[in-house]
């Protein structure tokens, strides 16, 4: 899954930890995510945008 997440996450001032610690998950499941080895749920994709300010559509979206 490709995914802008450590790019949203680095503009947003966070370290992993920190984004970890915000939306209730362990920095691996963020570093995970980051490198596409994690499919996050719904709700979770929501946390992280919710966190770093950006839509699911900016974070996630992958054109055909």
């Amino acid at each position: 899954m490709s995914n802008k997440v450590k790019l949203a996450r680095v503009q947003a001032d966070l370290t992993q930890q920190q984004l970890a610690e915000k939306i209730g998950v362990t920095r691996q499941t963020i570093s995970l995510i980051e490198k596409g080895k994690y499919n996050p749920t719904l709700k979770l994709c929501l946390e992280i945008c919710y966190a770093v300010n950006k839509t699911l559509n900016d974070l996630f979206w992958e054109e055909r």
